[in-house]
This record gives C-alpha cells, structure tokens and sequence, in this order.
C-alpha cells in the first residue's frame, strides 16, 4: 500500500471532523478506502464514550431552537466534565443541533427505559388490537407486538433516530463522535418542546 496522501486525510477529517492523526490512522488500517476508515473511526468513537462513561458531567450548556415561525421551540441541556469543553464552538454546535433535531422529529424521551409505562401499556395495546384483527394467533401476536415496541423505540426515543441531518447516523452515534472528538463524557440531560396550541 502506498503512503496515504495529505489530501485523502484532509477529506476524511472533513467528513468525520476527527483528528489528523485519527484519520490517518483510520486510513491506513482501511488501505486508504474512505468508508471502512469512516466506520473504523466510529467504531473507535464507540470505545472512547464506553472509558469516558463513568465520569461526573457538572458543567454543560442550555441550548435553544427557535422555528422561524416563531410557534416552535426546543430547550435541551447538555452535559460535560468541564467549563472548558462548554465554551467550546463544536460542543454548542452539537447542543444546537439536536435541539434543531428535536424540533423537527419530536421525541418523547431520550431512551426507551425513560418512556413512561402508561405510553408503552397502550401502544402494545394498540398494536395487539391490530395483530389480532389481522387473523394472527395468540401465540406468535407477542412477538409482533415486541417487534413494533422495538420500532416504535427507534423512532420516537432520541437516542435511537435517525439524526434528520445524515439519516446514516443515530443521536447515539453522533454523541459518540462528539465523544470521541472533544475527549469528554458528554451526556444529553433533559430536553423541553413547545408548540403554540398543544
């Protein structure tokens, strides 16, 4: 394999906003192709966040979006270990960005175990009464209707949808890289959605 050219690491920084010395790393593990280096360099966002876990978050940021009608609004609050990294231009691009995320896909908690019991009672409900009306058994509706919770889950925790700015990507795989990028535990707290009318 000849040496990785300077331009090559330039276009996979770009694309992954990983550092110089990542990139050329990932390529060079990869054989100089970029989408391997691009899911080599994911996967190493991966095992940064799993180390980084256990540490206190005590400073962060309260982002807002505002749509331009003035009748949508998200608050979300995101954490990191330090007044640092909460100045830091990429972290409240991040924090922007999923409130912008949030006011566009609407979610109702940011992981499954935070949905409250009441919603997942009456969609499996819901889903049941659907299964059955379709003519299937008893005995495999279950496993339809765990099926549908688990999609229901995917696209309606944030952690688990497909971010609206690269659909490629989940929530989850975007704060790994932020992870990974910026060298803190970050973690996303609360978030708040206004509508005018609801």
């Amino acid at each position: 394999m000849s040496t990785i050219s300077a331009k090559t690491v330039m276009q996979l920084r770009e694309k992954t906003g990983a550092g110089i010395m990542d990139c050329k790393e990932a390529l060079t593990e990869c054989n100089g192709d970029m989408d391997s280096a691009v899911d080599f360099l994911r996967k190493k966002g991966l095992a940064t966040a799993a180390k980084r876990a256990g540490r206190a978050m005590t400073e962060g940021v309260i982002q807002s979006y505002i749509h331009m009608d003035g009748k949508l609004g998200v608050l979300v609050e995101v954490n990191c270990e330090t007044d640092f990294v909460a100045k830091n231009d990429d972290f409240n691009a991040f924090a922007k960005n999923l409130a912008m995320h949030i006011a566009a896909m609407n979610p109702v908690a940011i992981r499954p175990e935070e949905v409250s019991e009441e919603i997942v009672s009456k969609e499996k409900e819901i889903y049941r009464a659907q299964v059955l009306e379709m003519g299937k058994p008893e005995k495999i509706a279950d496993k339809i209707v765990d099926g549908k919770i688990q999609k229901y889950f995917k696209e309606n925790c944030l952690m688990n949808q497909a971010y609206v700015r690269n659909p490629d990507m989940t929530i989850e795989d975007l704060l790994n890289e932020m992870i990974a990028k910026i060298g803190e535990n970050i973690s996303i707290k609360r978030f708040a959605r206004f509508r005018i009318g609801e």
